[in-house]
């Protein structure tokens, strides 16, 4: 089976203030970490005067830690990067970065406070964001007689595929992008449909 996880939507933002300190949650896709640091990089040239923005994200798929990062940024060492991982990775969500910006309102929350309330944060953040499935897909390029094209065309939907490219010269060729775990099935129904007249190989 091929890998198939729940993946951020789009850029998400929830706020909560806990004992006089303003807290702002901020998440959003991270395929690599490039774009990860990038994210955290931006939500933190939008909040310069904020006294902390600490950041946690998980590059991968959910629970994988090959691909990973976390920052106190000033916070007491283990109280804010780390739980704010702790929990992503135990979401179930894959390919996420998240921020919490802090400004501090007077009112000291201890090592404890801390853990808590930036962990809360990223579990509050989480319970409202829009997800999507991250789908692992494949490119078939298949010709086919022209008889079979049309029922052809009504089979690729079954599989949850579309059809990216068409050519037409002796026979008919189509590019066709699908869930790598639905690839053999297709390709074995194609195969039936055309009588073993198709011709098909991986792009």
């Amino acid at each position: 089976m091929a890998e198939r996880y729940p993946i951020p939507a789009a850029f998400h933002r929830v706020e909560e203030t806990i004992r006089r300190s303003r807290f702002l949650t901020s998440l959003g896709h991270a395929p690599d970490q490039e774009s990860a640091r990038a994210f955290v990089a931006a939500v933190k040239a939008e909040f310069p005067d904020a006294t902390h923005n600490c950041w946690a994200f998980n590059a991968g798929p959910p629970g994988d830690t090959a691909m990973v990062g976390a920052n106190d940024d000033g916070e007491p060492g283990g109280t804010a990067g780390r739980p704010m991982l702790n929990v992503l990775l135990h979401s179930g969500v894959g390919e996420i970065a998240v921020v919490v910006t802090r400004w501090f309102g007077g009112t000291k929350l201890g090592t404890g406070g801390l853990v808590r309330a930036y962990g809360g944060m990223v579990n509050l953040g989480l319970e409202s964001l829009p997800l999507r499935d991250m789908i692992v897909t494949r490119r078939l390029a298949v010709s086919i007689p022209y008889p079979s094209v049309t029922l052809f065309k009504r089979l690729v939907p079954d599989f949850e595929g579309e059809v990216a490219e068409e050519t037409f010269s002796d026979v008919a060729g189509f590019t066709v992008e699908l869930p790598e775990e639905r690839t053999d099935d297709f390709a074995a129904a194609v195969t039936e449909l055309t009588g073993g007249r198709a011709e098909i190989h991986e792009k």
